[in-house]
């Protein structure tokens, strides 16, 4: 059966029968980006490398029981989380800087605004790991992968309403959490 090279669910749907040339096709397309996205978080090209191959070697092994919609989407989620939950586990303590970026005041307050944002990124990250493992995957399911609750009812074989739960169950603890974290900031003075 040809395969059609320029669609990644054709590609995908063949790797979900077992077909080595079509995942080479897939690593070949994609570990170049999800590296230097990694790298971009991490600075650290031994342990990027390492993250993306493990991605890769999951899909491989897990390929019968993942339903992947949109396969970029789905791998560069996957390299963020593993990158987060690799700081967060080795407790680095990582300043993302873009590297073009002058130290003219603009320029700063760009790089200041990005540091913040990805500094809340990793804080919700890190909040939603203090979730049980079920609750986390629902909510990463419909947030990060875009998936309806009818869809993640079906991939995990759980009613409708126990995805709803457990997407609202997450969103409570992050909306304390995060509360929580600007009632600090504003009482330190952090923001005015």
């Amino acid at each position: 059966m040809p395969i059609d090279l320029k669609s990644d669910a054709a590609l995908w749907d063949a790797v979900r029968h077992g077909d080595e040339w079509a995942f080479n096709a897939l690593f070949n397309r994609y570990w170049v980006r999800l590296y230097n996205t990694c790298n971009r978080y991490l600075k650290n090209r031994e342990t990027s490398e390492e993250l993306v191959h493990d991605i890769f070697l999951n899909l491989w092994n897990r390929r019968a029981d993942l339903e992947i919609r949109s396969f970029e989407h789905y791998l560069l989620n996957a390299v963020r989380y593993q990158a987060y939950n690799h700081i967060r586990t080795k407790k680095l303590s990582v300043i993302y800087l873009d590297d073009t970026a002058a130290i003219e005041s603009a320029g700063a307050n760009k790089a200041d605004e990005r540091i913040h944002q990805q500094d809340l990124e990793l804080e919700v990250y890190n909040y939603l790991h203090a979730l049980p493992k079920r609750c986390q995957e629902i909510f990463q399911l419909s947030r990060f992968n875009s998936l309806s609750n009818d869809e993640i009812a079906a991939q995990l074989g759980i009613s409708k309403r126990s995805v709803e739960n457990q997407i609202t169950v997450a969103l409570k603890h992050l909306r304390m959490c995060l509360k929580q974290t600007i009632s600090l900031a504003v009482f330190f003075g952090l923001i005015r």
